[in-house]
């Protein structure tokens, strides 16, 4: 029976496992629901089973939000790398280029311009991929640069957040960019340019306690979470159980903290309607 296990079994096995790539199917994160990738890819990252927004690469975010997916890339300002020298079990220089290996890009956020029907927008994407979308000099940077750049352009200011906060690795830097950012829209709404904030799962920390809170209109993804501090670090301060939904889009939706929840495939039409409207009151 040497034969047919050094032979067959060999050939048997080279002949199903040829040529077929590792990463065909996708599971929900949600339901657990196996998905074909291309099925997915075509329902732009929702699970058609329960209806799950899964996380978008800033590309794919980009292209989805931009008429005909077509945007220009703004480049991110050069920053210092490692500001306060950190370093916890592993230097952040060393996880900063991890990060940059794994996606490609310079840091947590992309900038780009385009037009979303057929309004001139300047859109600031996180990535949560990079570090949980933590919010550094880097990101605090980009996004003052894509407001200098949505007021230079006359065009409408549009941030994606996907984050777990501030960076730690910045210290007291990384809570800086709180109020830089904050300042930064405050010059776009004195030019009366329209800046929309579209919140997608997770939405936490400092980001939801700054900038990501003063948008004209607050819009978020289905089921998205939403929040400051945790659910369980809240629970154990009021000692009180908190509702299922507590902190998703939804019951923010309920509780007069955002204007519309809106389904992925509708972004577009939706923002590009209501910037129609707030571009021109912007330019009476």
């Amino acid at each position: 029976m040497n034969w047919i296990r050094n032979s067959i079994k060999p050939k048997l096995k080279a002949l199903v496992s040829r040529d077929v790539p590792d990463n065909l199917w996708d599971k929900c994160p949600s339901c657990e629901q196996m998905i074909f990738h291309r099925e997915l890819t075509k329902n732009q990252y929702v699970c058609p089973q329960c209806d799950s927004h899964m996380r978008l690469s800033p590309k794919n975010r980009l292209a989805l939000m931009f008429d005909k997916g077509i945007f220009d890339i703004i480049s991110l300002p050069k920053v210092v790398q490692d500001p306060i020298k950190f370093k916890d079990i592993k230097k952040y220089m060393d996880r900063k280029k991890d990060a940059q290996a794994k996606t490609s890009h310079e840091d947590a956020l992309v900038i780009a311009h385009g037009y979303i029907g057929g309004n001139s927008t300047v859109c600031a994407v996180f990535n949560f991929a990079f570090m949980g979308g933590s919010m550094g000099i880097a990101v605090g940077e980009g996004l003052v640069k894509a407001a200098d750049e949505a007021r230079s352009k006359n065009a409408a200011f549009v941030v994606v957040p996907s984050s777990g906060g501030a960076r730690m690795q910045e210290g007291i830097l990384s809570l800086m960019q709180m109020a830089r950012v904050t300042a930064a829209v405050a010059k776009l709404k004195e030019c009366k340019l329209p800046y929309i904030v579209l919140m997608t799962n997770p939405t936490t920390g400092g980001v939801t306690a700054s900038f990501a809170m003063l948008g004209d209109v607050q819009i978020a993804e289905p089921k998205a979470m939403i929040c400051f501090a945790g659910r369980r670090v809240i629970e154990q301060t009021i000692k009180q159980k908190l509702p299922d939904d507590f902190q998703t889009a939804e019951y923010l939706l309920d509780h007069g903290m955002l204007d519309q929840v809106v389904h992925r495939k509708d972004l577009n039409h939706t923002i590009g309607n209501i910037l129609s409207i707030l571009m021109k009151k912007a330019s009476l």
